[in-house]
C-alpha cells in the first residue's frame, strides 16, 4: 500500500511539473482544464494498471509443489512492531479524513448561513443572493452571492463573470478536488492542483467576458474596488488579490498558436512510461494476492486441503502433479476450458502416451548445502524451506489479529535464472498473514538455479503454509 501511495505522489508531481513548465502560460484554457482534471485521476488509477505485454517474458517456467509447512502455536509474545505501526498509521489516516470532512462541513454550513441571511433575487434568469452590509462576491453552483455594497457600475460585470463560472460548471471541478483533499489530506499536491484549476477558472471567465467587451474597461472594473473574499476553497470568488495581477497579465497575452497544442502530446510518453513501470514492477498488485470474493477464498481453501492430503500420503505421481498444476494455475485468455481433470490429463499425454509432469526438469534448483539427484534435492529443498519458515515466521501475529484455529496461507514464489527468490505472492484470509508469509519467504537464501537442456530457467514453487493457532 505504501508503495502504491508513493507511486501516486510521484505521478502527480510529474504531471504538475509538466503543467507548470509547458502548459500554464498557454491560452488553451479548456485543454488545460481537462488536463488538470484528468491527470490527478490518472495518477490514482495507473498504479493499479498492469499490461501483460509490457512485462518481461521468461522463456519457460516450471512449477514445483512443496510440502506444506505446519506452524505450531507459541506462547504469547510481544506484538509485532510492523503491526503496531500499521495500526497507528491507519488510525492517523482516518483521524485526518474525519478532520478534513469536518472542515468541509463547516464550509458548507458557512455558505448555508450566507444563503439564509441574504435576500433572494432573480436577475435575468440567474439566481442572486444579496448579502447585506458587505461587498462579498462569489458563485457556488447555480447561485451568485453578491454584496449589497458593491457599486452599481461593477455589478453587471461581476454578474456576467460569475455566470460564466455557473455555465461551465466550475463548482463541480472545485468540489471534486475538495473530495480529493478529504481522501488524500496528507498529499500537498492535491491542494496545488486545486489552486491551479481555481486560477484557470478565472482566466476562462475573463476570456469569455472580454470577447465582446473593451479589455481596458474590464481592467478598471477589476482594480476599481477591493472586494471582500470568503476563504472557502470550493467557491469561485470574483476578487482575490493574489490573482488580480495574473488575470490582467493573461488578459493581455496574445492567443497561443495552434501549433503549441503539440505540447499536450507530452502526455503520451509520460503515461506510457508510468504504465511500463507499474507493469514491470515486482510489487504484487492487490488483485493478484488477495481473494476477490468469499467464494474464491473457499476454493483456495479446498485446493490447499487437497495439496496437504497429497503431500501426507507421500510422493506425488505425475498425474497428481499435473492435476494440481491445473487447479493452481490462473487461466489465461484463449486457454482451453476443461470440464473435468480427467479430460485435461487425457489431453496432455505425451506423444507415446506417457504423462509428462510439469515439475520434471533436467536439473532442479538446489538449496545451499543440498546435493544428490533431483529427487534428493527436492526433499532437501522442502525440508530446508520448512526449517527457515518455522524459525522466522512471527507466530505472535495471531495474538495481534486475535485469531484462532487453522489458518491456511497459499504462497507462490519463483527461483529465477540467477537463483534468487522473486515474485513472491500470498493468499490468506488476513492481509497481515499474507505480508508475514511473503516476508519470511523473501528471507530464503540465493540458490543454484534450475536447468533445462543446458539453459538456466526460472522455476515456480507453490508452498502451502498451515498456521495452527491454539486458544
Amino acid at each position: 500500500m505504501i508503495h502504491t501511495i508513493l507511486q501516486i505522489l510521484v505521478f502527480q508531481l510529474l504531471f504538475l511539473a509538466v503543467y507548470d513548465l509547458f502548459l500554464k502560460k498557454e491560452t488553451f484554457f479548456n485543454l488545460n482544464r481537462a488536463y488538470l482534471l484528468l491527470t490527478p485521476t490518472l495518477s490514482i488509477i495507473l498504479p493499479f494498471v498492469s499490461l501483460d505485454f509490457l512485462q518481461e517474458n521468461i522463456p519457460q517456467e516450471y512449477v514445483v509443489q512443496l510440502t506444506a509447512v505446519i506452524l505450531g502455536n507459541t506462547a504469547s509474545e510481544a506484538g509485532s512492531d510492523a503491526t503496531f505501526w500499521m495500526s497507528t498509521l491507519s488510525s492517523l489516516y482516518f483521524i485526518g479524513v474525519l478532520f478534513t470532512s469536518f472542515i468541509f462541513s463547516v464550509k458548507l454550513l458557512k455558505i448555508a448561513k450566507l444563503r439564509v441571511s441574504g435576500k433572494k433575487k432573480n436577475f435575468k434568469g440567474t439566481r442572486l443572493i444579496l448579502l447585506p452590509k458587505t461587498d462579498l462576491t462569489f458563485s457556488f453552483f447555480s447561485t451568485i452571492y453578491l454584496g449589497e455594497t458593491v457599486s452599481e457600475e461593477n455589478k453587471a460585470s461581476i454578474i456576467a463573470h460569475e455566470k460564466v463560472h455557473i455555465q461551465q460548471k466550475h463548482s463541480y471541478d472545485l468540489l471534486y478536488f475538495e473530495l480529493l483533499r478529504i481522501v488524500f489530506w496528507f498529499n500537498p499536491l492535491v491542494y496545488m492542483f486545486q489552486n491551479r484549476i481555481s486560477t484557470l477558472h478565472e482566466y476562462i471567465a475573463d476570456s469569455e467576458i472580454t470577447r465582446n467587451k473593451d479589455k481596458k474597461q474590464y481592467y478598471q472594473n477589476l482594480l476599481s474596488e477591493v472586494f471582500q473574499t470568503e476563504q472557502i476553497s470550493f467557491v469561485n470568488t470574483f476578487f482575490k488579490q493574489s490573482l488580480i495581477k495574473k488575470r490582467i497579465i493573461m488578459l493581455q497575452k496574445s492567443k497561443s498558436q495552434k501549433g503549441a497544442q503539440v505540447k499536450y502530446l507530452l502526455l503520451l510518453p509520460i503515461i506510457f512510461s508510468m504504465l511500463f513501470y507499474t507493469s514491470c514492477s515486482n510489487e504484487p498488485k492487490p488483485e493478484e494476492i488477495q481473494s476477490t470474493s468469499q467464494s474464491d477464498s473457499e476454493v483456495m481453501t479446498k485446493i490447499n486441503e487437497l495439496a496437504e492430503a497429497i503431500m501426507k500420503k507421500g510422493d506425488m505421481t505425475a498425474e497428481e502433479e499435473k492435476a494440481l498444476k491445473l487447479l493452481t494455475t490462473e487461466a489465461q485468455p484463449g486457454d482451453k476450458v476443461y470440464t473435468s481433470v480427467r479430460e485435461y490429463l487425457d489431453d496432455t499425454k505425451g506423444e507415446n502416451g506417457t504423462d509428462v509432469p510439469y515439475s520434471v526438469i533436467d536439473q532442479v534448483p538446489a538449496y545451499p548445502g543440498c546435493s544428490g539427484d533431483n529427487e534428493t534435492m527436492r526433499k532437501c529443498m522442502s525440508t530446508k524451506i520448512a526449517e527457515s519458515i518455522n524459525s522466522n515466521f512471527n507466530t505472535s501475529i495471531a495474538n495481534d489479529l486475535n485469531i484462532s484455529g487453522r489458518q491456511r496461507i497459499a504462497v507462490q514464489f519463483k527461483i529465477d535464472k540467477t537463483g534468487n527468490v522473486t515474485d513472491v505472492r500470498a493468499r490468506a484470509k488476513h492481509p497481515e498473514l499474507e505480508a508475514e508469509a511473503m516476508r519470511v519467504v523473501n528471507l530464503l537464501p540465493q540458490m543454484k538455479p534450475g536447468e533445462q537442456k543446458g539453459e538456466k530457467v526460472g522455476v515456480l514453487y507453490s508452498l502451502p503454509i498451515v498456521f495452527d493457532v491454539v486458544e
